[in-house]
């Protein structure tokens, strides 16, 4: 049998930058975002500030390396592109699912207008989202649509996938109000349903959705 060995220069260092993320999550999740500070993090991680900065350059680096450790370029989907509005949802359900499972603690001190980091992520720079997030997915997915016949070819894509994230907001900020009662999918599906419709060729009607899906 293969006796095990040390591990790795690459396996531990793996280790450490997990350890620093796993305690940025309980500091987060205890304290909220903003008052998590580089060396909070490095005495409860027990670490040095040294080892801090050779993986995070500073407190935004290691509050984005939640929000842009995968990239969504090539996620694979499951909704057929015919129905966008459910499509555009589970594209950022996966998102949401992400952070869910990290505790609504975390949720509820992650996303707020203190988290610079976030509001960084979930924005735009000189008209474009960066590329590998779920912005920029969104609009590549909305411009397929357009391409299909499935959207009108008289919108503003770019515009649309601002309104979507806006809208994804909405209903992460109206979920941590409500102590994780809310059903955040099933929100999301409906107002980006009811969002999109208009800019939809052949869209059902309001009422014939609401009819099909009884909240």
């Amino acid at each position: 049998m293969k006796k095990i060995g040390r591990p790795g220069k690459n396996e531990i260092n793996r280790e450490c930058k997990n350890t620093i993320l796993r305690v940025a999550v309980d500091l987060i999740g205890s304290i909220g975002a903003d008052a998590v500070t580089v060396r909070k993090v490095c005495e409860k991680a027990d670490v040095s500030i040294g080892t801090f900065y050779h993986y995070f350059s500073d407190k935004n680096d290691l509050m984005m390396a939640f929000v842009r450790e995968d990239s969504f370029d090539n996620f694979d989907l499951h909704t057929p592109l015919s129905d966008i509005a459910a499509r555009i949802t589970e594209l950022y359900m996966h998102l949401i699912d992400k952070y869910r499972e990290f505790g609504k603690d975390f949720m509820k001190s992650f996303y707020t207008t203190d988290n610079r980091a976030l509001s960084a992520y979930l924005d735009e720079a000189d008209g474009h989202f960066a590329k590998g997030t779920v912005m920029a997915r969104s609009e590549k997915e909305l411009d397929a649509a357009v391409a299909a016949g499935i959207l009108r070819n008289d919108v503003n894509i770019h515009q649309i996938a601002m309104d979507a994230c806006t809208i994804v907001k909405g209903c992460v900020f109206e979920w941590c109000l409500t102590e994780d009662s809310m059903d955040i999918q099933e929100c999301l599906a409906r107002i980006m349903h009811n969002y999109l419709a208009p800019y939809i060729r052949t869209a059902p009607s309001a009422i014939e959705y609401a009819n099909e899906n009884p909240v």
